[in-house]
C-alpha cells in the first residue's frame, strides 16, 4: 500500500481570533476554532492550527467565514490526568469564502488496533476503528473513526494492519467524565464515515 491519503476541506465561521499555539523549527503556529454546521442543523466546533505565514494571507476578524484546506492530525499530550490524543486540522491554506458549511475528508491508513463493534441502546450498529495515517519523516497520525450500520459490519470484519479508506467528516462530540470524583465535560473529535472501503478491493 503506497497511496496514503489525508485531505480535509472545511467551510465555516471563525469563532474567535487565532491565538498562539507553539513554535516548531523556528516557525510560529496559531490555533483557532471553526464552527461548521451540518445539514441537520447541528454544529461541529473544530480546532484548526495554521502557520503564521498561512494566517497572514487573510485579514482575519472574528466571525469571518473561512474555507480551510489541510489534513487531520493528531498529537499526544500528557497532563495531570494522563495522556490525551489531541485531534485537529492542520491548515495548508485559508481563504475567505461565503456559502453553506463544508466538512469533507478522505483518509487512507492502516488499522492499528482491533476494531470494536457494538450496538447503541436503540439498536444502531457502530464500529470504532483507529487508523494510523503515515506522513513525512516517518511519523503517523492516529485518527479515531466511527463506522455506522452496514459500514460497521464491514469494519468488524477488518483486523489490525488492514488498510482502509474513509470518506466522511470530522465531528465534535461533548461527553461527561469523572475526574477525581468530579464530573467534567470534555470534547471528543472523531472521523464519521459516510463510505469506507478496503483499497485493495477497490482496484
Amino acid at each position: 500500500m503506497e497511496q496514503w491519503e489525508n485531505n480535509i476541506t472545511l467551510r465555516g465561521d471563525l469563532v474567535d481570533l487565532p491565538v498562539f499555539s507553539h513554535m516548531n523549527h523556528g516557525k510560529k503556529f496559531y490555533r483557532f476554532l471553526l464552527e461548521v454546521e451540518r445539514l441537520s442543523g447541528a454544529v461541529d466546533t473544530l480546532p484548526v492550527i495554521a502557520e503564521l505565514e498561512v494566517l497572514e494571507q487573510l485579514d482575519l476578524t472574528a466571525g469571518s467565514r473561512l474555507r480551510v484546506e489541510g489534513q487531520v492530525r493528531s498529537h499526544n499530550q500528557s497532563d495531570d490526568t494522563g495522556r490525551h490524543l489531541l485531534i485537529f486540522v492542520f491548515a495548508s491554506s485559508l481563504t475567505a469564502e461565503e456559502g453553506p458549511g463544508i466538512n469533507t475528508l478522505r483518509v487512507t491508513g492502516t488499522i492499528c488496533r482491533e476494531p470494536v463493534y457494538r450496538r447503541t441502546p436503540l439498536g444502531r450498529e457502530i464500529c470504532d476503528v483507529m487508523l494510523a495515517v503515515p506522513r513525512a519523516f516517518r511519523r503517523a497520525d492516529y485518527l479515531p473513526c466511527i463506522l455506522w450500520g452496514r459500514l460497521a459490519q464491514m469494519g468488524a470484519q477488518c483486523h489490525t494492519r488492514d488498510a482502509l479508506t474513509i470518506d466522511g467528516r470530522l465531528q465534535s462530540r461533548i461527553y461527561s467524565k469523572y475526574v477525581e470524583d468530579r464530573l467534567v465535560e470534555r470534547t471528543a473529535y472523531e472521523l464519521s464515515a459516510l463510505t469506507a472501503e478496503r483499497p485493495e478491493e477497490a482496484e
